[in-house]
């Protein structure tokens, strides 16, 4: 076994990288009094809109309840259906069946691991009331289709940039092109805080003012309750190191790019491997490098790489339609399936040395 260890990610050099900002940040708010909400969050609502080229955002306390209180802004309830992918992480099918509605899987594209558009209007019943399409790895699903199949069909559209935030469609941002975009700033995302963090943005005042309220127990005012809503108030220490984080994160998606153009380069033409595509309409921010590893020899190949001091990890081992919770009836979904036996996430971050990548490089290959 190597003493060198090489793990799938490591937040650390970016807290070193800014390790003044930060510090500054956490002291303004020590000092100010004020630990939920307030001006700390107003000021990192205001920057994200903006960055995003959406007219509001709406800070909770985990991308999971940013999903969840955005369904419910959109009007999701019990009794609806959404449609959405099976190849995600379990909280996109949760959020749709904990605000009472049903997730209605739809079978994914091979080469992106999102959502297939053209097996939509198949899946469209008298109670489908939305879409909630998955931004998986980094890597935009293709938005024009499913919007037009939503504006044929009178459907509200729920993006989940969870893994996304900085990718691009046709050169706008994620998360803006829906009526509402859910985030996730868990330590490990592109844009990650100190601990759990979310968001929802959105161009329409009535979702966000929805929002609004729900993540403050259903009320516009103190003690003025008008729905049963959620205790997800942002913190502003999160919202403080997430404003220096922000001002960074492009430079810091370049850099993942410039990984995975490495992965690219060197993983090319390794027999039984295929590498991760990138749609001419996506700019993909690379959360995860995801390979197939094919002929049944994943799992060995993640041994090999263990055995060498390189962390991977399966995003995700089992599909949701295939997990207890929900038992899908309506037969396989052979994509998302072939997908979890063959997917690998190789070591991705901004820190890690190039001598330690071209070790990544060097192992992979040759048990490829």
């Amino acid at each position: 076994m190597s003493d060198i260890r090489i793990p799938i990610y490591d937040p650390r050099p970016e807290i070193e990288a800014l390790w003044d900002e930060i510090h500054e940040a956490i002291d303004r708010v020590l000092r100010s009094g004020r630990f939920i909400l307030g001006p700390e969050v107003e000021a990192f609502e205001r920057e994200v809109a903006a960055y995003l080229g959406v007219r509001y955002a709406v800070g909770v306390n985990s991308g999971t309840d940013a999903l969840v209180i955005a369904l419910r802004a959109l009007g999701v309830g019990p009794g609806d259906q959404v449609i959405t992918t099976p190849f995600t992480f379990f909280a996109t099918a949760e959020a749709i069946s904990l605000v009472g509605a049903t997730p209605v899987f739809v079978d994914i594209d091979p080469v992106t691991f999102n959502i297939d558009p053209a097996r939509i209007p198949s899946a469209i019943t008298p109670r489908t009331k939305a879409i909630l399409p998955v931004h998986l790895y980094g890597h935009a699903a293709d938005m024009d289709p499913i919007l037009k199949i939503a504006r044929e069909h009178g459907l509200k559209v729920l993006e989940d940039v969870a893994q996304a935030f900085g990718g691009a469609y046709k050169g706008r941002k994620l998360g803006s092109l829906g009526d509402a975009g859910a985030f996730s700033f868990f330590p490990t995302k592109n844009l990650g805080g100190l601990g759990d963090g979310g968001l929802i943005a959105t161009n329409d005042a009535a979702i966000a003012e929805t929002a609004r309220m729900l993540r403050t127990h259903g009320a516009r005012r103190k003690y003025h309750n008008e729905m049963l809503g959620y205790n997800s108030r942002l913190d502003a220490l999160q919202a403080a190191v997430l404003r220096v984080k922000l001002k960074v994160l492009d430079e810091w998606n370049a850099r993942r790019r410039e990984v995975a153009a490495r992965y690219r380069e060197a993983l090319a033409g390794v027999e039984g491997l295929v590498l991760p595509a990138e749609q001419p309409y996506a700019y993909h921010v690379y959360h995860q490098y995801t390979v197939r590893v094919l002929h049944g020899r994943r799992d060995e190949v993640r041994q090999r790489l263990a055995e060498q001091g390189v962390g991977t990890m399966i995003y995700y081992p089992v599909p949701v339609h295939r997990l207890p919770v929900y038992a899908w009836p309506e037969g396989a979904l052979p994509q998302a399936e072939r997908a979890a036996c063959e997917v690998l996430s190789l070591p991705m971050g901004t820190g890690t040395h190039y001598d330690a990548w071209q070790r990544v490089f060097s192992v992979f290959a040759s048990d490829a």
